[in-house]
């Protein structure tokens, strides 16, 4: 009896902590929209340049863990590549889209990537999604709907100058989220953490890198430098840098869809940090698009009976495999 309690503190432990992390890095992306904003304002375009920062950051310090430690590599280089690639790109065409439609059609298109994770995470990851978590999942995507119609129905929804062109931009740039997510959720569970944070950063670096010299190069000539701009640029490295090392601790506890679902309050905390920082007034629906969001991620990760039973079945399979083995060796040496 008293295992089982000590079982059932640990999942409620693991629950709270899947759901708190989730909105710490929901909180990190909501700062990373506002400092992209703030160096738009001044004129300043270059996404690629600022997740050049990040990943150089993340190479150097976890690099720099690595070659102190000298562990065994576990992961293939060429997933990692593929893992930074992802990325990289899934970051340059949702930045992208917001020059040519509306942020409102951004947010709600972004949810493609939810689709895409459970769908990739079901065929290549095994995972399987039982009601409870399908239904958390339908009303997270009901509270960013919200959100939408709250942009209409107050009247805040701007235009772009191509909403084709950056409707598109955002499904492949959710869809490369999607896989991102997805190959990182892989990575963590059968690598060192270290190892998936330094190779990432490394190889999002050099891509990064390639890509700013192709597309970058005029922008970065014509910006006019100055200490708030470079402090903005400083500080959107840094709040990424602790979105990617946090991001693998939420993968391996919760997985990615528990992830993605997460990002989804973004919209919401960027609507709080309008009201307190800026002093704007928002329409009441994002109130309830909010609470709808945040009991969807609540939904999503209670675990059923029949999943508990199987994590059950799974953990005296391998304690009675610990058990057997010893009596089968001994046997096997007399």
């Amino acid at each position: 009896m008293g295992l089982n309690l000590e079982e059932i503190k640990t999942k409620k432990k693991l629950t709270f902590i899947g759901l708190g992390l989730g909105q710490i890095i929901s909180l990190l992306c909501t700062c990373n929209v506002f400092t992209s904003s703030e160096l738009a304002r001044k004129g300043i375009n270059v996404p690629t340049t600022q997740s050049f920062l990040t990943y150089t950051l993340l190479a150097i310090v976890y690099g720099g863990i690595m070659l102190y430690k000298r562990p065994t590599i576990k992961g293939k280089w060429y997933h990692y590549f593929f893992l930074a690639l992802a990325d990289v790109e899934g970051n340059f065409l949702v930045v992208k889209a917001n020059q040519y439609t509306s942020m409102t059609s951004v947010m709600l298109l972004d949810c493609w990537a939810i689709p895409c994770v459970l769908v990739l995470t079901w065929v290549f990851l095994k995972t399987r999604y039982r009601l409870m978590k399908i239904s958390g999942v339908v009303v997270c995507i009901l509270g960013v709907i919200m959100v939408v119609f709250s942009d209409v129905h107050a009247g805040s929804r701007p235009g772009g100058s191509n909403p084709v062109t950056g409707d598109i931009l955002v499904v492949a740039g959710a869809t490369l989220y999607a896989v991102s997510n997805t190959t990182e959720e892989f990575l963590v569970k059968n690598a060192n953490t270290v190892e998936l944070v330094t190779f990432m950063g490394f190889f999002g670096a050099i891509i990064s890198a390639i890509q700013i010299c192709i597309f970058e190069r005029g922008e970065l000539r014509a910006i006019d430098w100055s200490a708030e701009s470079a402090f903005l640029f400083l500080r959107f490295a840094v709040s990424m840098f602790l979105f990617y090392s946090l991001l693998p601790v939420l993968l391996k506890t919760s997985g990615s869809a528990m992830f993605t679902l997460s990002l989804l309050t973004s919209d919401m905390w960027a609507v709080l940090i309008r009201i307190f920082a800026y002093h704007e007034k928002v329409d009441w629906l994002y109130y309830l698009a909010f609470a709808t969001t945040a009991i969807g991620l609540i939904i999503y990760s209670v675990k059923e009976k029949d999943e508990e039973d199987q994590e059950d079945e799974q953990r005296k399979l391998l304690d009675e495999e610990g058990r057997v083995s010893p009596i089968a060796t001994s046997t096997g040496e007399s």
